[in-house]
């Protein structure tokens, strides 16, 4: 292994052919963009790379079938004109504090501002963030306005019943030696293990050590804001949360079997409801289908639980998980909370989840949590029932710790007309 030095830093790396000086140094959790350094992971320029995998995760493999069908220029660099956030985000203590942010790249964010002298300079620097607005028109929020439960005003909620919306969408970035102390393993051994078992796909993980940035080949977080964005990081304005994880078949087809859509609907009900209120409504939409299993994992263990003898039960609702996929939670909610943490947000009133894991994970990064709120009765499916149970219990959530929606809107003095 030979040592090489660049820009005061030493680096260590079996493979020193590969260590270039249009490589930019990374100074995870400085201030200053600048000094921090752009993630550079494009490949239009190999030389100038300094990080692990390439952009667009999961939808890599795609660009690459692309490219070998002759119907992407292997060359391409995107014009970033006009791209440009429309509301100002940050910068905030947590986007230099190496504890809080090590799943996402904060200063990925409007790169072609943040990093000019290096886009003057020739650098292929792409975005990992991205933000924009829109309106959300979902059939459920239309029948709680019918029901009086949301009103039209115009600025939320706007004369064609659609929700007004800033959305922001996030490509995984970790910092690996961040990830691992968040997981509490050593970095070499993470490295190890995640190069075994993609199949060798990334050789840099065990070549490359100087290599602290990783983009994984893995689904993106997509942020839904109703009011003001700038109240995010204000702990005085009410702010109503809801992290949610994809489920696929719940989320867009309705899927009765499980909870998913019903509270993910009720969620950004009330984050609006908020959001008229003068606070904020945040949904946080995290791609880990099955639990991060998949789905292929979720149809067979849905075909394992409700062909056993007896039927579908609580008691064996996570064993067959486990029995089939070798694990009943590979979520891994302790990276989790980083997005919030780009927002700048220190307290959550009112977090829409009965998850011990997400509450946990949320409050162990410093984020304060006022009240949790479950899903009501009248909106668990009936052939969710034993989702339910089997939840409560395995202790996912602590029934004591959590308000429903009903009494949190009395405790609060804002009646909802049924």
């Amino acid at each position: 292994m030979k040592e090489f030095k660049r820009s005061s830093h030493i680096i260590l790396a079996s493979h020193p052919t590969q260590v270039y000086k249009e490589s930019l140094p990374i100074d995870w959790g400085n201030k200053d963009p600048l000094k921090r350094g752009p993630v550079i992971a494009s490949i239009t320029n190999p030389k100038a790379r300094n990080a692990i995998g390439t952009h667009s995760g999961s939808y890599t493999i795609y660009r690459a079938l692309s490219v070998a069908s002759k119907q992407y220029p292997e060359d391409h660099k995107p014009d970033l004109e006009n791209t440009e956030s429309p509301v100002q985000i940050g910068p905030f203590d947590s986007w230099s504090d190496p504890e809080k942010m090590v799943s996402i790249d904060p200063w990925g964010y409007d790169v072609n501002i943040n990093f000019k002298k290096y886009f003057d300079q020739g650098y292929d620097i792409r975005p990992t963030i991205a933000v924009t607005q829109a309106r959300l028109g979902i059939p459920e929020i239309h029948q709680a306005i019918d029901a009086g439960r949301l009103k039209i005003d115009g600025d939320i909620v706007t004369e064609n019943r659609d929700i007004k919306i800033t959305k922001v969408a996030f490509e995984p970035v970790w910092y690996l030696p961040g990830i691992a102390k968040r997981l509490g393993c050593e970095e070499g051994e993470l490295r190890k293990v995640l190069f075994r078992e993609t199949g060798g796909i990334f050789p840099e993980l065990v070549t490359r050590p100087d290599l602290k940035v990783m983009l994984p080949p893995i689904g993106s977080t997509t942020v839904y804001i109703m009011g003001d964005v700038s109240k995010l990081s204000d702990p005085n304005v009410e702010l109503t949360c809801r992290v949610h994880d994809e489920c696929n078949g719940s989320d867009v087809f309705g899927s009765d079997i499980c909870t998913c859509r019903p509270y993910l609907i009720y969620g950004i009900e009330d984050a609006a409801r908020t959001a008229q209120r003068g606070g904020v409504g945040i949904i946080a939409y995290y791609r880990k289908e099955g639990r991060a299993l998949g789905e292929v994992t979720k149809f067979l263990v849905y075909n394992a639980r409700k062909r056993q003898k007896g039927g579908d039960s609580a008691a064996t609702y996570f064993h067959r998980t486990e029995c089939v996929a070798g694990v009943e939670d590979a979520r891994f909610q302790e990276l989790m909370p980083d997005i919030l943490h780009f927002f700048g947000i220190k307290k959550i009133h009112n977090l829409h989840s009965m998850s011990n894991m997400k509450y946990n994970a949320i409050v162990g990064s410093g984020i304060e949590v006022v009240n949790r709120i479950e899903i009501p009765e009248e909106l668990v499916p009936a052939d969710a029932q034993v989702e339910i149970e089997a939840k409560k219990a395995a202790g996912y959530f602590t029934p004591g710790e959590v308000k429903s929606g009903k009494d949190l809107d009395k405790v609060k003095g804002r009646e909802i007309e049924e």
